[in-house]
Order: structure tokens, then C-alpha cells, then sequence
């Protein structure tokens, strides 16, 4: 599975720089003294973009209910990077009543960066709502939205059965068709996450074609090793026979 400090891997539009690269790194006294949540709170509200995009990247590492609201409304706010790293501190912060206004930018945010921030909150905020958008990202964003769209829908296994079922196909399709291979990878280890709370029905019979499919043919090494781990955590019969003969007769 890759994640984010992978993306220099995919071949995504170089206008869509991360905004957070801009962001001063943080210093070693910053890091061990956590920022005070009721002066980031008051942050939150300041009137300068620099300083409220500040305040909601701390809520990346501050948990604290009440900077939710304000981290909604940062949402929309016009500066894209504070609008990213309000979506950040919603993911490390989240809220049911945070799932219709991260479903509202994802649909309507101009910038890819902002975007992935969001579909990772969603997929954190597990909740049914965000099946939809997420399956929506993961079929017609570009490849860094994708990415994070197929890490986020392996959250329906703690949602439950129907929206397991309803993550299977994009994921499988993205398995299957993406033409980037990290989204391929992302979407082999998500499609291992789901099947172990599917009993063997039809469902889990596709998706563990699907992962033999690309533990066999695939022509990404990295695709190929995350459909082989999915197989085995999952400990489907048919896929570890596969994996024994095809190492057996020396295909990898």
C-alpha cells in the first residue's frame, strides 16, 4: 500500500503542488511542546490566512471536539491552504455532522490537494454517506485523489455489510483498470481489508478474482506483492493454492 509520502510516484498535474510542502517545517521544540489547543482555537478565527491555516494544521495533532465547527467552516474558506489543512484536522478531529460539508467541497473544491484532504476525513469519519463521493473520486479524479478515494473506502468495514458491498465494485474497477499503479495498489490492500467481513458470497468470490487477477498478471511488482498480502490476510483457499503453485513453478 503506498501513502502520502509516496505521491512523488504518480504522474499527477505539477500545477496541483501539495500546498503543506509551502509550510515551514516545524522545529524540534515545536514538536515536543503540543500547541495549546484554546490559543489554536482562537486561532481559528484570526483574520489573517496564515494564521487560521496554522491553527487548523495543529488540530492535525490536537484532538479537541469543539475546533470541528470551526474546522467546517474553514472548509470554504478562500484560501486553499487553509482549506487543506482544515480537512487534516476534520481527519484527526472527526464528525458525523462534518460528513455533508466534506461531501459539499469535495464536489465543488477546484484544487486536487484540498480534495485529497477531504476524501481521507471522509474515510475517517466512517459513515454511509461518503460511500457515494468516495467511489465517484476513486472512478474520475486525478491519480492523487484516487489514491487516498481507495485507502478511504476500506473504512466501510467498520460501517457495516451494505456498505462493504456497495465498496467492492469502484475498488475492484480501480484494481483492475487504473492506470496508475500506486491507486492499483491502494486498491488491492482496501479490497483485502473488506473481504474479512464478507462471508463467501458472490461479493467476495469477484474480489478475490480480482486479486488473483493482479497477484498474476498484473505488470507492477508493488501491485502484485500488495494483491499477494491481501490474499494471504485474508487466507482464502483458491488464492493461497495460486500463490503456492505460481512460486512453485518459479513465475516470481
Amino acid at each position: 500500500m503506498y501513502d502520502e509520502d509516496d505521491l512523488s510516484l504518480l504522474d499527477i498535474e505539477e500545477e496541483l503542488e501539495s500546498p503543506l510542502d509551502k509550510i515551514e517545517p516545524l522545529t524540534a521544540e515545536s514538536v515536543v511542546a503540543k500547541p495549546d489547543p484554546e490559543v489554536m482555537l482562537a486561532l481559528l478565527e484570526n483574520p489573517q490566512p496564515q494564521q487560521r491555516m496554522l491553527a487548523a494544521r495543529a488540530f492535525c495533532d490536537i484532538e479537541d471536539a469543539r475546533a470541528t465547527p470551526h474546522l467546517i467552516r474553514l472548509l470554504t474558506d478562500t484560501c486553499p491552504l487553509v482549506r487543506v489543512s482544515a480537512a487534516y484536522g476534520i481527519g484527526r478531529n472527526p464528525s458525523l455532522e462534518a460528513v455533508s460539508p466534506l461531501i459539499a467541497q469535495l464536489n465543488s473544491d477546484w484544487n486536487g490537494y484540498v480534495r485529497k484532504g477531504v476524501v481521507w476525513a471522509l474515510g475517517n469519519c466512517r459513515d454511509r454517506r461518503s460511500l457515494a463521493p468516495l467511489a465517484n473520486a476513486l472512478r474520475t479524479d486525478i491519480s492523487a485523489v484516487r489514491l487516498w478515494a481507495a485507502s478511504a473506502l476500506a473504512q466501510m468495514a467498520e460501517v457495516g455489510y451494505e456498505a462493504v458491498i456497495g465498496a467492492m465494485p469502484p475498488l475492484i474497477e480501480a484494481l483492475v483498470q487504473d492506470p496508475v499503479a500506486a491507486v492499483r495498489s491502494n486498491s488491492a490492500w482496501a479490497i483485502g481489508q473488506l473481504c474479512r467481513e464478507l462471508p463467501s458470497n458472490v461479493v467476495y468470490a469477484t474480489a478475490i478474482d480480482a486479486l488473483i487477477q493482479a497477484f498474476a498478471e498484473d505488470q507492477d511488482l508493488g501491485v502484485r506483492e500488495d494483491a499477494k498480502a491481501s490474499l494471504l490476510g485474508v487466507g482464502d483457499p483458491r488464492g493461497l493454492q495460486l500463490i503456492e503453485t505460481l512460486e512453485q513453478e518459479g513465475w516470481f
